[in-house]
């Protein structure tokens, strides 16, 4: 029985050691565990499509989770049918650019999360419309869709057999970069964030997190070759480089406040107003 016993109360004391320590020593904890795991994916890990999957796979978790909420709950409150959209149209758009390799089981996981995220979406729209939150949910999408595509325009590879590919291939990622903004703009405006939200957006971070190792594999890898390419005119590898980054930064502060709610035992978490 004490043995059962002693796993939970270590826990407890280590959350409690983390908690009574500074805001900086907290991120510096933060920083140091990621790169940690970051030479651990790169002893262990020896192929980068593992780690691709693994992001889909993150994904395609938090959109199950998001299934769970509304089918159980019957409430879309706290969720973005704009971030829903968002994600809608670059999983298209994404499973358009690998038109060549239906085969491969990327294809199949992006296949699988667009058939349910369109799925959220029809619920948000008709069945549970009453408990979505329009006033909340106020961000204006060109305010995303306009800007990537002006991104697009100017760093897309221009590939000989197909410009609109070549479109396509960047305005993807740079939607994908920021279609978790309208989520993230009704959080800030609800303050709170219900369990099923929470562990949906936190899902998304450990999606861009590996993705991120993914990137950082294949710079490795090439030993700096790959970014070499952008001062030969490839500006979708710069494009694509500063989208990783984007998101992962946008994400990081948000799990940062999810770990911390867990560590503290809340049920609901809440974010401060700079979030």
């Amino acid at each position: 029985m004490g043995e059962k016993n002693a796993s939970p109360v270590a826990v407890k004391r280590v959350s409690r050691w983390v908690r009574s320590r500074s805001v900086r020593e907290q991120v510096t904890m933060g920083v140091i565990t990621a790169f940690v795991l970051l030479v651990l994916l790169k002893l262990f890990v020896k192929s980068q499509t593992y780690l691709f999957v693994a992001s889909q796979v993150a994904h395609f978790t938090g959109i199950l989770l998001l299934i769970y909420k509304l089918t159980i709950t019957k409430t879309c409150s706290g969720l973005s049918l704009k971030s829903q959209e968002l994600t809608a149209i670059f999983l298209g758009l994404r499973i358009l650019s690998s038109l060549g390799f239906l085969r491969d089981v990327h294809v199949l996981i992006d296949s699988l999360t667009l058939l349910c995220t369109l799925w959220v979406i029809y619920m948000m729209r008709f069945k549970l419309k009453d408990t979505y939150m329009k006033e909340l949910d106020n961000l204006p999408l060109y305010y995303v869709l306009v800007p990537c595509a002006i991104v697009a325009v100017i760093g897309h590879p221009g590939l000989k057999a197909s410009l609109v590919l070549g479109f396509v291939f960047v305005y993807y990622m740079t939607v994908e970069a920021v279609s978790v903004l309208p989520q993230l703009h009704l959080i800030q405006n609800a303050k709170m964030v219900e369990p099923f939200t929470s562990h949906y957006v936190f899902a998304l971070g450990i999606s861009r997190f590996f993705s991120c190792a993914n990137w950082i594999n294949l710079i490795i890898d090439s030993r700096g070759a790959f970014l070499t390419q952008i001062g030969s005119g490839h500006l979708y590898i710069l494009v694509a480089l500063i989208a990783e980054v984007v998101q992962t930064f946008i994400l990081a502060d948000f799990c940062y406040y999810y770990v911390k709610s867990v560590m503290e035992g809340r049920r609901m978490m809440k974010l401060p107003s700079f979030v």
